[in-house]
């Protein structure tokens, strides 16, 4: 993985942001707008993934957290791929808490196939983290939950997905949100809109 996009934050830092762009992206499309609307106490990592064929798009080569094989939701997922971005995430976010923020005080969040990897690398964090913000995307390798969470079912959730999304199926935000119920002790914050 690249080095990401880090704004500093304004004020002392106490909390840090992190954020996944989804695909074909790369962490500079994100960083001006996470870092708009952050508070000045928040620090904003924008990483960007790596460059790999993507089978979905014909193999072209294209930034990609893991590969990409099928928009058909019974179809093959790329296992290993998911869980090695997964490990980079949680390597991003140890360091962070070995700067001295703690882990209640990162948010992971992400959009589209970034948005998959921050909601699947916050349910797998072994501690709980401020919350995950999913937009637009789905929950990767979901036949897995509950059994594979390793964070608090306390963890904090927004889940925004458009019902007119024309690449990422509505219905995968929705089959998404049917499986955070199962994980998650409390409400999920779900936003839908035309």
């Amino acid at each position: 993985m690249a080095s990401p996009v880090v704004i500093a934050a304004s004020a002392k830092h106490t909390a840090t942001l992190i954020f996944l762009h989804g695909l074909g992206d790369t962490g500079q499309g994100w960083a001006s707008a996470m870092g708009a609307i952050r508070q000045p106490h928040v620090k904003v990592i924008c990483p960007t993934a790596p460059t790999m064929p993507v089978t979905l798009n014909a193999g072209f080569r294209m930034p990609s957290w893991f590969d990409l094989k099928t928009l058909d939701e019974s179809g093959p997922e790329d296992d290993d791929g998911i869980r090695s971005a997964t490990k980079q995430i949680h390597g991003l976010i140890e360091n962070e808490i070995k700067a001295g923020i703690a882990a209640n005080r990162i948010v992971l969040g992400g959009f589209s196939q970034g948005g998959a990897l921050a909601l699947y690398s916050a349910l797998c964090f072994p501690q709980k983290l401020a919350g995950v913000v999913a937009l637009s995307c789905w929950l990767p390798l979901r036949k897995s939950f509950p059994g594979a969470m390793k964070t608090s079912n306390e963890l904090s959730v927004l889940q925004c997905h458009g019902d007119c999304d024309p690449v990422v199926p509505y219905k995968w935000g929705q089959m998404t949100a049917s499986v955070l119920k199962l994980c998650l002790s409390h409400p999920i914050l779900n936003h839908t809109e035309d």
